[in-house]
């Protein structure tokens, strides 16, 4: 029988602030969204005092003052080099694994030679603990859906570790498990089944395919099938190519001037350049959206967007830039206040190398060599050490746009700058 198991770091933003600080190990810890605009890590301690996932920061500022509530930043290159740290660890006890998220990974230990699986998920849980200081949780399941139920209930317990590979275990655990709970069950899906009478995921288990398929596509149809331990959902051990790229940001302040748009879509065009190229992707259209913030009604309203094809598929910083800066010179209206752009794209392609297009002009061998210039520069000394003066705006340095980070934590293991010091 297939045997999977699913380990993620707890409230792993805030765990990973906790590893470079222990005074913060009994204190509540929030980490907050880019801006600095709203809860989206909680340890549990923060949890306890009400404070609410996606919970804005205005509405909770007090509570945090009152309650010695340590508040950071997001801090993304500290999250992700420990997201990578965590799954060198894996490696060690299972070749086969599927990184699902910054903080959640399944391993495939269906052919391991392991006499206790809740042993070697408890060894698992300890040595990630020892070797990185995150704490996490183990559930194990013969579907990838009962290993993320299992991980879930993991969570109530003190060891940390579940086991749902024996069936009588798993009709016990889903008996009281909330159907909400269950991975692939959202919003609207839970609100037919609460019609139904279904509340818990054993039920769904029970539920005639056919009618789970009638309610909640095929997708409700494989989790009937993965809570009854038939496996419909493959381990991707191998990522799958990228199919869309984009990089949106709110502003840090109201953008008000074209200069400044300009500015702020060059940057997100030199970033979209980056992640393309990474993935050695190329695309033939960008997409620039742009609009004013949706909770001041007492301002005018604003949203628009527009497509600019490129004449062939390129990953070039600077070709991005000019199409993006054309959309905005089309979109831009003065008498707004900007609050969120982005750069958006899809249909992803290798780059073309052998054929070109009709009318350009474009210097390619040049050009690659420019950005490979960039991106090791940035590489070795830190991002945006070197960028396209478009990104700079001119006159225009301030960058008032900029997103907030005023609680952000050092990088302490990307930077030498910035890694932590001994007191």
């Amino acid at each position: 029988m297939t045997a999977l198991a699913l380990i993620d770091g707890n409230s792993f933003y805030c765990s990973c602030e906790r590893v470079f600080d222990p005074k913060l190990e009994k204190r509540p810890v929030i980490v907050l969204s880019n801006n600095d605009g709203c809860a989206v890590a909680r340890t549990a301690e923060a949890k306890a005092l009400g404070i609410k996932m996606g919970q804005p920061m205005f509405q909770i500022r007090d509570l945090c003052r009152q309650n010695n509530v340590a508040v950071f930043s997001s801090n993304y290159a500290l999250y992700g080099d420990m997201s990578r740290r965590m799954n060198s660890v894996y490696q060690g006890f299972s070749p086969d694994i599927e990184i699902y998220s910054i903080d959640e990974s399944f391993l495939d230990i269906t052919h391991l030679a392991i006499k206790d699986r809740t042993a070697w998920a408890s060894d698992l849980r300890s040595t990630t603990r020892t070797w990185t200081g995150i704490p996490c949780c183990v559930g194990i399941g013969p579907t990838k859906t009962l290993a993320k139920l299992a991980n879930k209930a993991a969570k109530k317990l003190p060891a940390g570790v579940l086991d749902l590979s024996d069936e009588r275990t798993r009709a016990e655990v889903m008996a009281t498990f909330p159907v909400g709970d269950v991975w692939g069950i959202g919003p609207a899906s839970q609100e037919k089944l609460r019609h139904l009478g279904i509340e818990y995921a054993g039920q769904v288990r029970d539920m005639d395919p056919k009618l789970a398929r009638q309610l909640m596509t095929v997708v409700g149809e494989k989790i009937v099938h993965e809570l009854n331990g038939r496996p419909c959902i493959a381990l991707e051990t191998v990522a799958l190519q990228r199919k869309g790229c984009a990089v949106t940001r709110s502003f840090g302040s109201r953008v008000t001037t074209k200069v400044e748009m300009e500015q702020a879509v060059a940057g997100y065009a030199t970033r979209l350049g980056e992640k393309l190229r990474r993935h050695g992707l190329a695309t033939d259209h960008v997409t620039v959206f742009m609009h004013t913030s949706r909770f001041n009604d007492d301002e005018p309203q604003r949203s628009v967007s527009m497509t600019v094809d490129i004449p062939e598929a390129t990953n070039d910083s600077l070709t991005l830039i000019k199409a993006a800066t054309r959309a905005v010179d089309q979109l831009w209206q003065s008498g707004f206040r900007y609050s969120k752009a982005g750069i958006i794209t899809q249909d992803l392609v290798p780059p073309p190398i052998p054929q070109r297009a009709l009318f350009d002009n474009l210097d390619h061998e040049r050009a690659a060599k420019v950005m490979a210039a960039m991106d090791e520069a940035n590489r070795r000394w830190g991002r945006a050490t070197v960028v396209p003066a478009a990104t700079l705006g001119g006159p225009a340095k301030s960058q008032t746009f900029s997103t907030k980070f005023e609680m952000r934590s050092p990088k302490f293991t990307t930077r030498w700058d910035e890694l932590p010091e001994c007191m």
